[in-house]
């Protein structure tokens, strides 16, 4: 069973092979295809619906919208070249910082 960093590369590398195959059947591929701003703008909208689904206490709708928020994160993350271990490095330097 792989621990759910090592889930999170897979799915990066599975982004990052789906954009890079350009296959038209492919949501990942329509979407970066769409643009970066169309990109930005579902990391947005799951942001929004994230919020409402935790305002409203409705925990399952939490996970939902928070996988595809994590989801479209990493679809943005790969348009402009960052990996999910550079945003890790990033909260590291921070939590070093503030203890």
């Amino acid at each position: 069973m792989n621990t759910n960093s090592t889930f999170l590369e897979e799915l990066e590398d599975i982004i990052r092979a789906r954009i890079q195959s350009a296959n038209p059947s492919s949501y990942t591929s329509q979407l970066v295809e769409s643009g970066k701003l169309r990109v930005a703008q579902k990391v947005g909208e799951e942001a929004v619906e994230v919020a409402l689904a935790a305002a409203t206490e409705n925990s399952a709708e939490l996970l939902q919208e928070s996988a595809d928020l994590i989801f479209h994160l990493l679809v943005l993350l790969n348009c402009h070249s960052v990996r999910l271990t550079d945003v890790c490095d990033v909260l590291q330097q921070r939590h070093v910082r503030s203890v």
